[in-house]
């Protein structure tokens, strides 16, 4: 997924009510950003961080730039990371991935149809179809955690929709479909595991959607501050 337009670059100086954060440009401007991201972004916003944002034209909104990336602090003397934060961008990637066929598990289906309403009151991100083969149900998450080299972690904070989520694909298994997860970790990393200690709820619903046969599929992503894209998946750990 290229960006539009080049992305603009500051230092974060706040982010606060957790869809606001101040910026200061690098031309010496500051602005007040979206930051399309509910969760609670646990080291990454440390003042000072560079971070890349989006601008749009679109007149009717009320702040024009989206915070889309940040450059995670060095862990135990490593080079640092860039990392996206905008939780928007996953289904972009997802879709954008299972047009190309690169999403191997998937690629048997011939129709993709997102956003459709299913269990007892949600959007499945994306249903999958194909002649001979059972529905397949996909639900896609966004990943910016990693508080262990390599291994990124799920969920950030509190995450009873996910929860909920892992309940209803483990109900349409029952139901005879398929059901999947992707996890899309918008960062370099050789490992994805549950943070259990940071939301027990949505660990136990983990495991038990994984044990009604629920898929779980996680991919690391290349990030630059010209383009987001999907790369090889990684590990998932028991």
């Amino acid at each position: 997924m290229k960006f539009e337009k080049p992305l603009v670059s500051g230092r974060l100086l706040r982010r606060y009510k957790r869809f606001l954060a101040d910026i200061s440009l690098d031309d010496g401007s500051e602005i007040t950003a979206h930051v399309a991201n509910p969760g609670a972004m646990l080291g990454l916003e440390a003042e000072g961080a560079r971070v890349f944002l989006s601008r749009s034209d679109n007149p009717k909104r009320k702040l024009p730039y989206s915070w889309e990336i940040v450059e995670a602090a060095p862990m135990h003397g490593g080079a640092a990371r860039l990392v996206g934060v905008n939780t928007a961008q996953p289904n972009r990637l997802v879709a954008e991935a299972l047009a190309a066929g690169a999403l191997a598990p998937f690629r048997d289906y011939a129709h993709v149809r997102p956003e459709v309403r299913y269990g007892e009151a949600s959007r499945v991100d994306f249903l999958l179809s194909g002649e001979g083969r059972a529905p397949c149900y996909l639900e896609v998450k966004n990943v910016h955690l990693m508080r262990a080299d390599g291994l990124a972690e799920f969920p950030d904070c509190k995450a009873a929709r996910s929860a909920r989520h892992m309940r209803e694909l483990a109900a349409m298994c029952a139901q005879g479909a398929r059901a999947a997860l992707v996890y899309v970790v918008q960062m370099q990393a050789e490992r994805f595991a549950v943070a259990a200690d940071l939301d027990p709820a949505y660990a136990a619903a983990c495991h038990a959607a994984r044990e009604a046969g629920v898929e779980i599929h996680a991919y690391r992503c290349d990030v630059t501050p010209e383009a987001i894209t999907i790369a090889e998946p990684i590990t998932v750990m028991q």
